[in-house]
């Protein structure tokens, strides 16, 4: 009987082992887990939301390949982002990954006129949809407080945000949130976006640090292709608590969500 335990033990150990062994060779191929700390991405993505980043969507680059052989520029495989397509990238100059809505690719002239994107001299569609709707409270790990359309709002109160569906020159559409008519970034000079780099912007536009802002002052400025990790199409698991583990916390209804 004990030689029949210890060999249950030991067969136990090593399906442990291998689920491990084949979970991070899964993760370090083909995708990377990645969760939302802040609500520069909302109302697409909340404070709080798991997702995985496709690595194989645009191919192993310099912060997406698993070997060491990789270059340090240029791409192995894959498709070239496509407008519209939300991507985690690492900071150019930071060297944290962030997660931004890939608007401009390389030649686009982009720029913000009154808080309306603008693309090669066009204006994006635009469609009014209602106010996004939350509580003024600390959300998420970082225990970050939003700011709100209708401010001044105590804490435990409604915060509005204006939210719109904004639609690109490929014909793909998403939700857009503004909080202010007169923030910092609704007015920006013409970006031309070089050649083999992207620029990004958050869906929370109001409250996002991005390709709108220079990395001389700590944004993001225009991305380099080989900076790109992958793309995110799914959202996994939802928790607005400080912790994946306060059940009550969770949110269902984004299980398994698409991105759009």
């Amino acid at each position: 009987m004990a030689k029949k335990t210890e060999g249950g033990v030991v067969e136990t150990v090593k399906t442990i082992f291998w689920a491990l062994l084949i979970a991070g060779v899964f993760r370090t191929l083909f995708f990377q887990p990645f969760w939302i700390p802040s609500g520069s991405m909302k109302d697409t993505l909340l404070i709080g939301d798991f997702l995985f980043v496709n690595k194989m969507a645009y191919g192993y680059s310099r912060y997406s390949c698993p070997f060491a052989a990789c270059p340090i520029s240029g791409r192995i495989l894959g498709h070239d982002p496509e407008r519209g397509d939300v991507v985690v990238f690492r900071h150019p100059t930071k060297g944290v990954d962030f997660i931004k809505r890939l608007v401009g690719l390389p030649g686009d002239k982009i720029q913000v006129v009154n808080g309306v994107l603008t693309i090669n001299d066009q204006p994006v569609g635009l469609k009014a949809a209602g106010d996004f709707s939350e509580i003024k409270e600390p959300q998420g790990p970082q225990q970050l407080t939003p700011r709100c359309a209708n401010d001044p709002v105590g804490l435990g109160g409604t915060c509005l945000k204006t939210r719109q569906i904004e639609t690109l020159p490929n014909g793909r559409s998403h939700d857009i949130l503004n909080i202010s008519d007169n923030w910092v970034a609704d007015n920006t000079p013409v970006f031309t976006v070089p050649e083999g780099e992207y620029f990004f912007m958050g869906d929370n536009r109001d409250n996002s640090e991005d390709s709108r802002f220079s990395q001389s002052v700590g944004g993001v400025g225009f991305v380099p292709k080989e900076y790109l990790v992958g793309r995110a199409d799914r959202v996994i698991f939802s928790s607005a608590g400080r912790s994946l583990f306060f059940f009550w916390t969770w949110r269902p209804d984004r299980f398994f969500k698409a991105i759009e």
